[in-house]
């Protein structure tokens, strides 16, 4: 039975309020909207979630007590003291079904999805990976290229998601890798992600839950590949 019921646009324009208004002084008087426009939904979404990836067979862990990121931002060692997000996003962190979740210092491959003004989108991948998974993606490049680019090449995934990507990439090949590798492009990568953008329509539909799940499904080469990368 599906209790999400897709995102109004009110949720949205709150989250653009208060990317204008982000002080405790605004935000604690609209806590009660905040809870009905935007955490209620969301929890509806993940455990909605839960249902259609057990139904795909998708390893993906959603749970409305777990996945769901808080709204308040950690500033204790950032010059930006604004206090909240302007966003909400969840995560969804692969579970290997003969060795359980994987977590990786909170930082394990899976399925991420972001709701923010003019920014939604539904992605996934390894982010911000472990100096032992980074090297781990490395040397499989070097043993076996071919199971890497059919990993990150495979038809569907790219149909849905275009080309893997990672963040601020290291400026020089790393010492140690061969530099003339056909593939030393993705030496340099920090992490390993993957995503694309949503429309506001796209996250205001009850059917949401069901875009996800078919997302994560075409995830599902990349996002096993990656599961590999741990031992």
């Amino acid at each position: 039975m599906t209790t999400f019921p897709g995102f109004s646009p009110d949720a949205v324009d709150f989250l653009a309020e208060l990317r204008e208004n982000n002080e405790r002084s605004w935000f604690q008087p609209r806590k009660a909207e905040f809870d009905r426009l935007l955490r209620e939904p969301m929890e509806a979404l993940v455990a909605d979630l839960a249902e259609r990836l057990a139904a795909r067979d998708i390893p993906l862990r959603a749970d409305p007590k777990r996945s769901i990121f808080r709204i308040y931002r950690d500033t204790r060692f950032s010059k930006d003291k604004s206090p909240y997000k302007t966003h909400v996003a969840a995560n969804f962190p692969w579970v290997d079904p003969e060795r359980g979740e994987d977590h990786d210092g909170g930082h394990a491959g899976g399925g991420y999805f972001h709701l923010e003004p003019g920014n939604h989108y539904v992605g996934g991948g390894l982010y911000m990976a472990s100096k032992e998974r980074l090297t781990a993606f490395r040397q499989a490049i070097v043993d076996d290229p071919e199971r890497v680019r059919a990993a990150l090449e495979e038809p569907g995934f790219l149909a849905a998601f275009g080309p893997v990507s990672t963040h601020d990439p290291f400026k020089r090949n790393p010492p140690g890798w061969p530099a003339d590798h056909p593939m030393a492009e993705l030496f340099r990568y920090r992490d390993i992600v993957f995503g694309r953008p949503m429309a506001d329509v796209e996250v205001e539909r009850p059917d949401l839950p069901d875009t996800l799940a078919e997302a994560y499904a075409a995830g599902l080469p990349v996002l096993r590949f990656l599961a590999t990368l741990r031992d």
